[in-house]
C-alpha cells in the first residue's frame, strides 16, 4: 500500500494524518509514486496495491492523474483507491471508469443511510475503519453484513506504522460476519509470521507498507506467500 499526499508518497503512522513525512526508503530514491510503484513490483510480483489519497481525503486536491499514470505503467496491476469519495455518483463513475476500484471508507461516513447509498452505487471494497477510539463512521455496518461488498478491508489506523501486530480481534470479529466475502488485513504487519497466521485465520491478504521498506519482508518470502494465493 501507498500513501500520497502533495504529489509525494509519505510514511503513515497511527493515523497521524499531518505529521506524515515524504518516505525514505532502501528500495527506490526519493519518493516519487511511480518510482515506488514500481521499485514495489520489482520486489514482488503483487497483484494489487492499494492507494490512499490523502489529498482527496482532506478534501484539498487529488492524484488522480497520478493513479492514472500507474495503472498505465502496470496494467495487470489492480488498483484499489481510497480518496475519502461520499458522493454516490462519483463512486458509481470510478467504479465504471477509473482511475482504480473505489474504496468507501466508514470514516467519511456521519449516518448510515448515505454509506448505504455509496456502497449500493459501485463495484467498491468497504473499508471498516477504526481509530484508537474504536469504530470511525456508522456502526451498523460493523454488526451487520448485508450491505458489505465481496471485499471487507479492517483497517486499523492506530496500527499502521507500529509494530504491534495486526488486531486479529477485530478481524476475527469481521470473519464471523463476512460469509463468503474476502477480509483483507491493514496495519501492523510487522514480517512473515504475521502474514502466515493470517492466511491461517481465514483473512484474504494483507495492505503491507513499513515492513516492506524496513526490510522485514524482503522478496523471497513475498514470492512465497504471493505464490500460495489463488
Amino acid at each position: 500500500m501507498i500513501d500520497l499526499k502533495n504529489g509525494a508518497v509519505v510514511h503513515a503512522r497511527r493515523g497521524d494524518r499531518a505529521a506524515y513525512r515524504p518516505i525514505v526508503t532502501p528500495l527506490a530514491t526519493g519518493s516519487d509514486p511511480l518510482v515506488i510503484a514500481k521499485a514495489l513490483m520489482e520486489l514482488a510480483p503483487f497483484r494489487r496495491l492499494y492507494i490512499a489519497d490523502l489529498d482527496s481525503i482532506a478534501r484539498c486536491g487529488s492524484h488522480d492523474a497520478v493513479v492514472a499514470r500507474i495503472a498505465g505503467a502496470h496494467p495487470v496491476l489492480d488498483l484499489w483507491i481510497d480518496g475519502g469519495e461520499t458522493d454516490a455518483k462519483k463512486l458509481a463513475r470510478r467504479s465504471a471508469g477509473g482511475p482504480g476500484v473505489p474504496v468507501v471508507g466508514s470514516e467519511a461516513f456521519t449516518e448510515m443511510n448515505a454509506l448505504a447509498q455509496a456502497l449500493g452505487a459501485s463495484n467498491c471494497v468497504l473499508s471498516l475503519d477504526y481509530d484508537a477510539s474504536g469504530r470511525m463512521g456508522p456502526h451498523p455496518i460493523y454488526e451487520s453484513a448485508e450491505l458489505w461488498p465481496d471485499g471487507v478491508i479492517v483497517m486499523t489506523l492506530a496500527s499502521v506504522g507500529a509494530s504491534g501486530g495486526p488486531d486479529f480481534e477485530r478481524l476475527n470479529d469481521a470473519l464471523k460476519l463476512a460469509g463468503g466475502r474476502k477480509v483483507y488485513a491493514a496495519g501492523g504487519v510487522r514480517g512473515i509470521e504475521d502474514l502466515q497466521r493470517l492466511a491461517d485465520i481465514g483473512v484474504a491478504g494483507a495492505l503491507v507498507a513499513s515492513a516492506l521498506h524496513d526490510g522485514r519482508l524482503g522478496g523471497a518470502a513475498l514470492r512465497t506467500i504471493l505464490e500460495g494465493q489463488p
